[in-house]
């Protein structure tokens, strides 16, 4: 957080992070507002009504002591004390309506915000969710756009309303007394001169509050979920946590309490001010009829120009509020408009390509990529698919095999070569259409927070009964859930976390099935399984796979003996390809693999067998 400077005074940092005020700025807030002009016709109608019948009661307060009360006529009283009242009471109404129909704007803007938000993070490249912070996507989501109701509802509605009210009630002021109306106004030009720099002050503590709000979330999101408070259990990190979380909750009170005390001092010399300009008009109205320098002036005058003063005033110092909040509210906007303003590379061409990938094989032509462009992953992998065969790749942790593999549904763009599939780069591929063809199992299965059922029915909306009854049967899934008391109706817990590993993988091995992809992709499917569990739905995958083109990520040297070929990966490239006798037979990298792991495995399940 960059620190303020000594008095409350900005630093010439501080100024240059300051709001930029432009037209392409306001046009872009304005289109949201764009869809709901008839309304707020209709709003800023009730406003300038609102406006004018807000003038009755000081008017007619003026005739009250005039004509009423000097008149000394009770009838002629109690029929303004009346109307006075009944134009209090429309007033009323008014601005219930008023109320009414802003909120419901303010609700739908948000409303259209969120989709519009929720639409393009569901469509942003997995290498934002990857960087991103948790956090920072629902702070964005949630208290981000629902902020802007404030500035919708609120500061514009205000801006119109006090316009309204300023202009309505100087027409009457200098209608019953311009020298008055003069002497009233004079101390407005007071109320403008701390305005700026408060608004610049809290602009920036807002700034620097948001961004410790992010860290809050972000600590709160990590650890009060399943697994990190797994972890912090596990490790007995709650005492080290529960210091983070003070340490960042004292630094966001302490934004907050400066952000509110900024407008403090503002707030005593505008009230100080505004007590000035009624004072004023006591006395200059009281030495001109007492002078007798104004004949027709008179105390129901008097009484009535300082009512619509008090009445001047507030909307006044509120307006110059406005400059404040409009400033505040800009970082909102701000925000939110450079998370919609995020590039995603990754996008379905227009008139995408949707040809049959069933009998096309997959290419690789000399791809390369790197996350970090000072540290290369892969630098020149080159190998062909064909269409029905099953391919393994191994190679060392951390040498690129899933990156390889997510090259084909675009979770990933290549930066240099192409991947093919049926003779079509994948980048041109209608997406939707692209990922359709492709069923990926990972090694962490994610299942949502929800049935048995519901989870399978993510990848086949329409999937009958029977086709879920032989998807769980081929998954070795059917016995367990026939142990359960509400069967598919079985809640699997947040992340899945009521399954085992292996129920969970079996889970997400049925919901592949229902989705019948062209292409299957196995990243390490197997390795949270048993070897009970995996020999058990071994010949299930083998069913799978059948017919289908395959490509599986092994560390099991059962799933690799059965591969057509293997790939091993090392170095950015690929390294060997062949069969299992063949690589043993080179004595490269494979070997070493199958001497460091494979055969340690091998052994181990020798013995208990």
């Amino acid at each position: 957080m960059r620190p303020l400077g000594p008095r409350g005074f900005l630093t010439d940092e501080e100024k240059q992070s300051l709001p930029t005020v432009s037209r392409e700025l306001l046009l872009r807030i304005l289109s949201y507002l764009r869809p709901y002009t008839l309304q707020f016709l209709l709003v800023f109608l009730t406003i300038l009504l609102s406006a004018v019948v807000g003038l009755l009661p000081s008017i007619i307060t003026g005739r009250i002591v005039d004509e009423a009360l000097v008149g000394q006529n009770m009838a002629l009283l109690v029929k303004l004390l009346l109307l006075a009242f009944v134009t209090l009471t429309v007033s009323q109404v008014i601005s219930v309506l008023e109320s009414y129909i802003n909120a419901w704007i303010s609700q739908r803007i948000i409303f259209d915000m969120k989709n519009q938000m929720y639409d393009h993070l569901q469509h942003m490249p997995h290498a934002f969710f990857t960087s991103e912070k948790q956090g920072d996507i629902i702070t964005r989501m949630n208290t981000d756009i629902s902020g802007v109701s404030s500035v919708i509802s609120g500061t514009l509605s205000s801006i119109v309303s006090n316009v309204a009210t300023v202009v309505t009630t100087l027409v009457a002021l200098f209608t019953m007394s311009w020298k008055l109306a003069l002497v009233g106004i004079v101390v407005i030009p007071l109320l403008i001169l701390p305005t700026k720099s408060v608004g610049k002050k809290r602009y920036q503590i807002l700034t620097d509050a948001q961004a410790k709000n992010d860290e809050m979330n972000q600590l709160i999101n990590e650890t009060l979920s399943v697994s990190g408070s797994l972890l912090v259990k596990l490790f007995t990190r709650e005492r080290r946590e529960y210091e983070r979380f003070v340490a960042v909750n004292e630094e966001v009170t302490q934004l907050s309490l400066r952000e509110q005390n900024s407008g403090r001092w503002f707030r005593v010399l505008m009230g100080m001010f505004t007590q000035v300009g009624p004072l004023l008009i006591y006395f200059a109205g009281g030495w001109l009829i007492i002078s007798r320098y104004d004949p027709a002036l008179t105390v129901g005058t008097v009484t009535a120009t300082v009512s619509l003063i008090n009445r001047l005033y507030r909307p006044v110092e509120s307006l110059l509020n406005i400059h404040v909040d409009f400033t505040r509210s800009l970082a909102l906007f701000t925000r939110i408009f450079n998370y919609f303003d995020l590039p995603n590379p990754i996008q379905s061409p227009a008139d995408g390509a949707k040809p049959d990938v069933a009998a096309g094989d997959i290419r690789y032509e000399h791809v390369s990529f790197s996350y970090d462009p000072e540290k290369p992953l892969l630098t020149d992998i080159d190998f062909t698919v064909p269409a029905g065969k099953m391919y393994a790749i191994v190679g060392p942790s951390g040498s690129g095999k899933s990156t390889v593999v997510n090259f084909l549904p675009r979770l990933y763009d290549v930066l240099g070569g192409r991947v093919t599939i049926a003779g079509v780069d994948v980048r041109d591929f209608d997406l939707e259409y692209l990922r359709e063809q492709i069923g990926v199992v990972t090694q962490d299965s994610y299942l949502f927070n929800g049935t048995i059922r519901e989870n399978l029915l993510y990848a086949n909306e329409q999937a009958t009964p029977e086709e879920i009854e032989a998807a769980c049967y081929i998954a070795n899934l059917s016995d367990f859930i026939a142990a359960q008391p509400e069967g598919l109706e079985t809640m699997v817990g947040n992340r899945g976390l009521k399954l085992s590993g292996g129920e969970k993988q079996r889970l997400s091995i049925a919901r592949v099935i229902l989705k019948d992809p062209k292409i299957l992709i196995l990243d390490e499917a197997t390795s949270a399984l048993d070897s009970i569990t995996e020999n058990a739905i071994q010949d299930a995958l083998e069913a799978l796979m059948e017919g289908r083109t395959s490509i599986v990520i092994a560390h099991r040297l059962s799933t690799i003996l059965k591969a057509d070929r293997i790939l091993v990966v090392k170095d950015g490239v690929i390294a060997e390809q062949g069969t299992h006798e063949e690589l043993l037979e080179r004595g490269g990298t494979y070997r070493e693999l199958y001497e460091t792991q494979f055969r340690q495995i091998l052994d181990y399940e020798a013995e208990k067998n």
